[in-house]
């Protein structure tokens, strides 16, 4: 692993430091983190410490999570120069001083390269940091590393297994570390959840934010799309694929969020958003809520259900108007249509993306076709890639098929679905389990799900919230909410009051 390596006496010695200077614990959240700041009781050199020591200890081993995958070796550097920053000015922003973890598909200019989990892309040394990393710098955060992902974010192979790159290989639940930690976002999940970084940042096209938050215990939000910048991330498809953020509470998840979000002139598809995300962390947020429960997107794991019902019970407590069996009409109709989206916005957006990177990585999908086959043994020993073969059959994003299917996707999720939801029974958020509890690694089968909430808030591109629920069989599990576009604040207010209320997320026990 190309990880910044100090000697365990040295990050002892950090760790001690650390713990004298700083009232510090695991359910502290950056509004907290910055109170100590202020009170001259932590600085951002000790929060970068002791976050280094604890990736040292709990997953760089040989034996655990393996999440982090790269670290930036100025990461002290910076922090340093950001203490004298606060010295002078005070707080750089709504992120100073806050140790954040990419996952592997953004670029950054922080020494590391964009990998995508490839080998192919070991020595993809971006020139300039995506959009979206110079909003976070700019609001004063630090760039602390890069987690694993499942490799080209899980469009490889009709077989994959979560968390598993070619590059850095299997990353592991922290709650079970047999168990999937759900992909593609697996790494940033993994970090969240076992306090390696206080916020993490994963990436989205159906459900590789919400299922590895949810199967990890933390929270995710999948913003609308076109509120966060696309720049300089590895594609799969412009109609569906966003980054977002994953946090140990609803908190610090808003926080990042809402500096992440700001209009890129030079996204096409770019959402202006005029949301004082903050404004909704409102802890009586369920109060007069209408929530409709997606029935037909539960009974596929009695446990879950079970966990699923308690939470609309916890819902209504809490002042939430429930409208039962507000089921979609039509789930057995999108996938196909997605699928065929999927395929050629990725060969479209991947010959684009991989134009322009340094000599010696593939330049194009077919190329890399071809890479992948002659390095079969590291990168096609556990399951192979169907879908990049069928994506490379594909034609142009003007073909008429392809444009047949994205209005088709998009019809039947927004206005066929949704917003059809939202009106009908007058709704403010609709709700359903995230997805199952893990599922064992397997890297002969693959992936096992059961069931999964993600897809219509994905190929509408209307945002989604997955909250820790509680937890099946020792694993952790989520509660799903979703609604129209630009309707964060309501998921928010609702997300918040619900996580509030129940407090279920307990955090995993490290070894």
């Amino acid at each position: 692993m190309n990880i910044l390596r100090l000697p365990v006496l040295v990050f002892s010695l950090l760790i001690i430091a650390f713990n004298a200077n700083a009232e510090f614990s695991e359910s502290m959240t950056i509004n907290d983190i910055h109170q100590q700041i202020k009170a001259h009781k932590l600085s951002s050199e000790e929060l970068v410490s002791f976050y280094l020591a604890r990736i040292k200890k709990f997953d760089d081993n040989g034996m655990t999570l393996n999440s982090v995958v790269q670290l930036n070796k100025s990461a002290l550097k910076q922090a340093k120069a950001l203490d004298q920053y606060f010295k002078k000015h005070g707080l750089k922003g709504k992120l100073h001083g806050i140790p954040i973890l990419l996952k592997d598909n953004i670029d950054t200019t922080d020494g590391m390269a964009n990998t995508g989990g490839s080998t192919a892309l070991a020595n993809n040394f971006p020139n300039d940091d995506a959009f979206l990393v110079n909003q976070l710098k700019d609001a004063g955060a630090i760039i602390l590393g890069k987690t694993n992902l499942s490799e080209w974010a899980n469009f490889r192979s009709t077989a994959s297994s979560s968390g598993w790159s070619g590059l850095y290989g299997q990353s592991k639940n922290p709650y079970d570390v047999t168990a999937s930690p759900c992909g593609s976002s697996s790494g940033s999940g993994i970090a969240a959840s076992a306090n390696f970084a206080t916020v993490t940042i994963g990436t989205e096209t159906d459900g590789s934010v919400t299922c590895p938050a949810a199967m990890n215990g933390v929270v995710g939000i999948k913003p609308t799309l076109g509120t966060v910048s696309r720049d300089g991330i590895i594609p799969i498809a412009h109609s569906q694929d966003t980054a977002g953020p994953m946090a140990k509470n609803v908190t610090d998840a808003v926080i990042l969020l809402s500096a992440m979000v700001a209009v890129d002139n030079e996204d096409p598809d770019a959402v202006l958003s005029n949301i004082q995300y903050t404004s909704h962390l409102k802890l009586d947020g369920l109060k007069g809520k209408r929530i409709g429960i997606a029935r037909n997107l539960t009974g596929y794991h009695k446990g879950l259900d079970n966990l699923f019902n308690q939470a609309i019970i916890d819902l209504e407590k809490q002042g939430a108007i429930i409208v039962d069996d507000t089921n979609f009409e039509n789930t057995d109709q999108w996938g196909d249509a997605e699928f065929e989206v999927l395929l050629y916005e990725f060969k479209d957006e991947l010959n684009k993306y991989l134009a322009k990177t340094a000599d010696g990585i593939p330049k194009s999908l077919s190329e890399m076709i071809e890479y992948n086959k002659e390095n079969a043994d590291v990168e096609m020993k556990y399951f192979g890639q169907e879908l990049f073969i069928m994506a490379q059959a594909k034609g142009s994003i003007t073909d008429e098929n392809y444009l047949e299917a994205l209005a088709k996707a998009k019809r039947l999720t927004q206005e066929e679905g949704i917003d059809a939801l939202l009106k009908k029974y007058q709704l403010d958020l609709i709700i359903a389990p995230t997805t199952g509890p893990a599922w064992k690694t397997d890297w002969v089968n693959g992936d096992h799900y059961l069931g999964a909430a993600s897809s219509a808030a994905a190929i509408s591109g209307y945002p989604h919230i997955t909250v820790p629920m509680g937890y099946a069989h020792g694993l952790p599990v989520g509660l799903s909410m979703f609604s129209g576009k630009l309707q964060e604040g309501i998921l928010i207010e609702a997300a918040f009051g619900y996580e509030q209320s129940t407090n279920h997320r307990v955090a995993p026990i490290l070894q």
